[in-house]
């Protein structure tokens, strides 16, 4: 599947239970956007701050609004996809977590984007 944006919206989620967005309608792997922080280039400097700060993790692409990651598991090395969207027209930071492989991931990908949106709305901008 390709990754990216494409008219303002990430790549759909492919059913499986490995992953979280926050523009999908199913129920079961939607999160919320984070709100901007004061500029889009506060709210990337603070997303940029926080992948930094964690482990196993590489930024393999950056755009003015978009942010590609790579996490990769401690034990096993499997690669999770995560995207950030900084939307403009909405001044909402929409993000994509999904695992490469497999079915299930055990909650891994929510309970990622739940910690760095924890620490982002707790970073000052």
């Amino acid at each position: 599947m390709a990754l990216g944006v494409s008219n303002g919206t990430l790549s759909p989620l492919n059913g499986k239970p490995n992953a979280v967005s926050t523009q999908t309608d199913q129920k079961a792997l939607k999160m919320d956007p984070l709100p901007f922080k004061e500029t889009l280039a506060d709210s990337k400097f603070q997303v940029m701050r926080i992948l930094q700060s964690l482990d196993r993790v590489k930024v393999v692409k950056e755009t003015p609004d978009y942010i590609h990651a790579v996490f990769s598991s401690k034990v096993f090395h499997f690669k999770d996809d995560v995207e950030f969207y900084f939307d403009q027209s909405s001044r909402l930071v929409h993000f994509r977590s999904a695992s490469r492989v497999g079915y299930s991931d055990w909650g891994v990908n929510r309970k990622r984007m739940e910690d760095i949106s924890t620490r982002y709305q707790k970073e000052e901008s």
